[in-house]
């Protein structure tokens, strides 16, 4: 029981990882594509004489600020989930000890709260290096 139960752990922490791996690569793409159709801005930008660190920090709070609301609401989607299946596990009068009040540990949910938006945090990175790397004046030229 001990090996069939780790296993399912295992499993568990290889599909979050991988669903977690999907989800930086998205929140990456969106920023991509957030910096290219906001090239002008960012051109206008350095221009007037905004530093590279000035342009960096803001797409990256744009990556961190996008990543705790959906993670937010995600975590809010599953707690209202499990407290739906624990109404009704305990309305159908079934005998189901095993699944008695299932429920999540609030500093679990924290720590992938946290895990989520260190790693949308570093989503973030790659587009706001390359928003700094365009030269103001290919920035405002761009269409």
């Amino acid at each position: 029981m001990q090996g069939l139960f780790f296993g399912i752990r295992l499993l568990v922490w290889i599909v979050g990882t991988g669903t977690l791996l999907a989800g930086v690569i998205g929140v990456s793409n969106i920023m991509l594509v957030v910096v290219r159709e906001r090239t002008r801005e960012i051109g206008i930008q350095r221009a007037l004489g905004a530093t590279p660190w000035k342009v960096i920090s803001q797409i990256m709070m744009e990556s961190v600020v996008l990543t705790t609301f959906a993670g937010y609401f995600g975590l809010v989607v599953g707690v209202g989930l499990l407290e739906l299946i624990n109404f009704m596990l305990g309305s159908s009068g079934a005998n189901t000890e095993m699944f008695l009040h299932p429920g999540i540990d609030f500093s679990v949910a924290v720590t992938a709260l946290t895990i989520l938006v260190l790693c949308g945090a570093l989503a973030g990175m790659i587009p706001a290096r390359r928003a700094v790397s365009i030269k103001p004046i290919d920035a405002l030229r761009y269409e």
